[in-house]
């Protein structure tokens, strides 16, 4: 094989856009394939779902990035790959040849068989989730003033306590406590209920105990009706059934409670283990190919699975990068040491968690601009920094005087009974592995 050896990647997340610099630093000619023209900036989805941020601020047009680089850039959706011929298929027929292939087309929802789950919950998994959440979360604030009697109530369902499910679950309670009294000062915010569900005993679990219940103060004064050790059952178009047999009223479910491989993955040929991810080896190889690596959240090593985060997956595909350019220089490939550089989440206004992986741990305020410092650091382009900088600023500053809520059309008579058209419009297509 010469230097010349063609890569391609399909995804332009984490994962995917961190191996390309690696790649074309060593001369060999790379390709990035992803369905859509921007790579989205996944952890901040959830500011864009409560109005904080622009749909504009998370995300980064793939094709200035890998002209930057020297790399090429297909928009295209991956249907097959051909592995004797090595040839990837993109949905209309466009064929792509590669010398080596990664994956790191990111994953979906994972419902866990809960009847009507995927029919009547929103995902917040793309830049498309954010925006339709968005807009029903305020159309949502808009129906309860459109209540000359006061009797209307709203109340949004948050399945899944990890970090996502937290983040917004928190700020939620903050757009009730502060944003929606001084939007909509004629309703009281009693009447927007926010409850958190997780099946774990505790929220946060991968984080320390005190952390945990840190988290759980935190929510509880945000005034979060937090559910943990509970399990739903069924999710209808208005209503969540636990598994106790108790129906709880939920005019907008948000899931956020696990991940799994997109159902495209399964006509590729490759091995698949828990919730549909590739399985791969030490090497990050996927098992029984030699050239086709699995990176990211789609990729699951089952003897040492990584955390299905942002660092383990930047990490990750610079891993590939590096096992392919072994491989075109005849070397063997090393196995992938995850390098644990912490682990965070935001709660709401100056409230985060950081935890590091020689055990310190922090709270409050320093966390939260820790957390602030991070994100801002990997979020792509400069415009997207500062205007990040400038929203997040402007929110936490402004709390309390109505900046920050974007209030959509003339609100429906019914908008917590109108949600099916919009779910199907925001379905989890997008992906950013």
């Amino acid at each position: 094989m010469t230097d010349t050896a063609h890569v391609v990647i399909v995804g332009a997340g984490f994962a995917g856009l961190s191996a390309v610099g690696r790649l074309r630093k060593a001369g060999l000619h790379v390709t990035v394939i992803d369905q859509h023209l921007y790579s989205t900036f996944q952890p901040l989805l959830y500011q864009v779902a409560t109005g904080g941020l622009n749909p504009g601020d998370v995300a980064y047009p793939v094709g200035g990035f890998t002209a930057r680089r020297d790399a090429s850039y297909i928009r295209g959706d991956l249907v097959a790959i051909d592995h004797a011929a090595r040839v990837v298929r993109l949905a209309g027929g466009r064929e792509v040849g590669y010398d080596y292939l990664i994956l790191a087309t990111g994953v979906s929802a994972n419902y866990f068989g809960v009847q009507g789950a995927a029919e009547n919950t929103f995902g917040l998994y793309t830049r498309t989730d954010a925006i339709v959440l968005r807009d029903h979360i305020m159309n949502g604030f808009e129906w309860l003033s459109a209540d000359p009697d006061g009797r209307r109530e709203f109340a949004v369902t948050v399945v899944g306590g990890g970090a996502t499910g937290v983040e917004l679950a928190g700020t939620l309670g903050e757009l009730r406590n502060d944003m929606l009294r001084a939007t909509f000062p004629d309703v009281d915010p009693a009447r927007f209920h926010v409850r958190l569900v997780e099946t774990a005993p505790e929220l946060l679990m991968p984080f320390h105990p005190k952390l945990r219940e840190y988290t759980r103060r935190q929510l509880v004064k945000r005034g979060i009706d937090i559910r943990v050790n509970t399990t739903i059952r069924e999710v209808t178009n208005g209503q969540v059934l636990l598994a106790d047999g108790t129906w709880h009223r939920s005019d907008l479910t948000v899931w956020t409670g696990g991940v799994a491989g997109p159902e495209s993955d399964a006509s590729w040929g490759l091995p698949q283990g828990k919730a549909g991810r590739i399985i791969v080896g030490p090497d990050l190889r996927v098992h029984g190919t030699d050239q086709i690596f699995a990176t990211g959240d789609i990729a699951l090593d089952e003897d040492n699975p990584a955390p299905q985060l942002a660092q383990p997956a930047i990490q990750e595909g610079r891993h590939a990068a590096e096992q392919i350019i072994r491989l075109v220089r005849g070397e063997p490939t090393e196995p992938f040491h995850y390098h644990d550089k912490g682990t965070m989440a935001t709660i709401g206004r100056r409230s985060a968690v950081v935890q590091f992986p020689r055990g310190a741990r922090i709270t409050g305020t320093l966390a939260w601009f820790a957390w602030l410092g991070l994100h801002l650091v990997y979020l792509l382009g400069n415009r997207n920094r500062i205007a990040t900088l400038i929203n997040l600023s402007w929110r936490y500053i402004a709390w309390g005087h109505g900046g920050g809520v974007i209030v959509g059309d003339e609100p429906s008579e019914d908008v917590p009974a109108e949600t099916e058209d919009a779910r199907a419009s925001g379905t989890s297509s997008e992906r950013a592995g």
